[in-house]
């Protein structure tokens, strides 16, 4: 009777101390899982904050350089594709056709005198320009975040649990070297 036991509380003990060791994994990665899905909110409000002033832009010249018709289109339909991105994968490929339609926005815009006196354009210039510097911020805290998730769940003994509870890798926020770089914007003196 004593020899059995012996035996049940060792084996009791280690049960409980794996269970209570399961139970701090699991919510340290569920902790670390939240704080980088909050993270990207912030980071998705961003991009459609950026993809309303260019729609906002582009019906600016629209309004101004009428025959501008393609371009006008491209930043429509890379506008939208923000809009409806789910995840950071689908968000950074819309966010290139974003950058590319926008690059070929702010060339349009050049050669348009009257856009550049315009105060309504030379406001929302002003406002993106202040908007990528929070996409790039957002972007930064995102990934700090997606880097202390993937951390969590790769490393040991709390890559076991993360494998039983089924904590997947999470997919940083990238852009192209080029595009990672803030959009210059001119603005005119007022």
């Amino acid at each position: 009777m004593l020899t059995a036991w012996l035996i049940a509380i060792p084996l009791v003990a280690l049960v409980v101390f794996t269970a209570i060791l399961a139970i701090l994994f699991f919510n340290q990665l569920v902790e670390a899982r939240t704080r980088m899905r909050e993270a990207w909110l912030g980071t998705d409000k961003q991009l459609k904050r950026r993809a309303s002033l260019l729609a906002n832009l582009a019906e600016t010249v629209r309004e101004l350089a009428a025959q501008e018709h393609d371009i006008l289109t491209q930043i429509a339909q890379a506008c939208g594709e923000v809009m409806q991105a789910k995840g950071p994968e689908a968000a950074a490929a819309a966010d290139r056709t974003l950058g590319h339609a926008l690059g070929r926005l702010i060339v349009v815009a050049e050669k348009y005198p009257q856009l550049k006196t315009a105060r309504n354009f030379a406001q929302l210039q002003e406002e993106l320009a202040d908007t990528e510097e929070k996409i790039a911020y957002a972007r930064q805290v995102y990934n700090r975040n997606v880097t202390g998730y993937n951390t969590e769940i790769q490393r040991f003994p709390g890559n076991r649990f993360a494998r039983w509870f089924h904590f997947k890798p999470a997919m940083f926020f990238t852009t192209a070297e080029a595009e990672a770089r803030a959009v210059t914007v001119s603005v005119p003196a007022a």
